[in-house]
């Protein structure tokens, strides 16, 4: 995701709820932290009044497009409250929160970013922690550090072939199969996976993983792309025949709208999740933990009605019952520079 070419480093790197929905306030406390801290019987009643007097709340997103227009679509149809859109690449939101913390000038009320540039958001202290009940509803390791943001969804890195170029009989059973010579040529990878990368080498055993994808790239070379959209579109066309890392919900979708496309799913599977979070001086923060509630509820079956992979565990999808390896931020994090390093020198500059 090379998050870190498009932001500083680490190293670089107003109507209060006194008013709303508490009778006094505390003046340490942030608007969000008050409107986090009513634990009254009429919490949900005032939260939704006092976020509608409101009127509107600032969302910075990394969502595709289509998507986060239906989840703005149907949030305003509920409550009556717009919701202002700033999207683009997950490391330029955070640059762009991170400017506006600087100039004391803050916009944003919720983010939904990459979890990785979340758990940097986190530690540039951008985000507001938040426990709520509803994060029982949600899969394993959902939550991610200090309850500062929660996954709303993932994106199972699934292999997608050409069903006019790769025959049923011949889809790979296991990563292993991939080293067979017939495969070179055909295979394609997205050239900022290091976040899948990182996970298989770990599981397989880091000696062992590095030397598996080096042998990978000198057997078959594959082809290095820059965009999971752009990988999957290349694998419907034919023109890669079997694509390592594609997004699910690219292949779901082309197949609905019959391109010859399918996936397989070799273990382990490997998930990439993307998080909500609550910015720490929202300037509408009635409407902000409205929104960020909304996402885990309502918005979660937006999500599975457009083929993404919703993080609470009672809906149904095609991806409900498998189990996938989602990376430990905050480790991943910590060892960037070395999972970078290495990707780039064995998968993106193959010799």
């Amino acid at each position: 995701m090379k998050f870190l070419s498009h932001k500083p480093t680490l190293a670089t790197l107003t109507i209060t709820v006194a008013g709303m929905l508490m009778a006094g306030s505390v003046a340490a406390q942030t608007p969000v932290q008050n409107v986090i801290n009513y634990k009254g019987a009429d919490r949900q009643q005032k939260l939704i009044a006092a976020a509608q007097k409101e009127g509107t709340l600032s969302l910075y997103t990394s969502i595709s497009n289509a998507i986060v227009l239906k989840l703005m679509s149907e949030f305003k149809a509920k409550y009556g409250i717009e919701v202002k859109l700033y999207r683009a690449g997950d490391g330029i939101v955070l640059q762009r929160v991170m400017a506006e913390r600087t100039a004391n000038r803050p916009v944003v009320d919720v983010l939904n970013i990459g979890s990785i540039e979340m758990e940097m958001a986190h530690r540039e202290k951008l985000l507001e922690s938040y426990k709520t009940p509803l994060h029982d509803a949600l899969i394993k390791d959902a939550v991610g550090s200090n309850s500062e943001y929660v996954a709303t969804f993932v994106n199972p890195m699934v292999q997608a072939y050409n069903t006019n170029s790769v025959k049923k009989e011949d889809v790979p059973k296991s990563y292993q199969d991939l080293l067979d010579p017939k495969w070179k040529g055909k295979l394609g990878i997205e050239s900022t996976d290091e976040e899948w990368f990182n996970v298989l080498v770990t599981h397989m055993g880091e000696e062992k993983g590095l030397k598996y994808f080096r042998d990978l790239m000198n057997t078959n070379k594959p082809t290095v792309r820059t965009g999971h959209s752009l990988l999957g579109n290349l694998v419907a066309s034919g023109e890669v025949p079997l694509g390592m890392t594609v997004y699910a919900h690219t292949v779901l979708s082309a197949k609905k709208k019959g391109a010859p496309i399918d996936y397989t799913l070799l273990e382990p599977v490997i998930g990439v999740s993307f998080s909500v979070g609550l910015a720490k001086q929202a300037p509408h923060p009635n409407a902000a933990l409205l929104f960020y509630e909304f996402m885990l509820t309502d918005g979660q079956k937006v999500f599975a009605d457009n083929d993404y992979t919703p993080t609470m565990k009672t809906l149904d999808h095609p991806f409900k019952n498998v189990n996938y390896l989602i990376s430990n931020q905050p480790k991943f994090l910590d060892q960037y520079a070395k999972w970078e390093k290495l990707y780039e020198e064995i998968v993106v500059k193959q010799k």
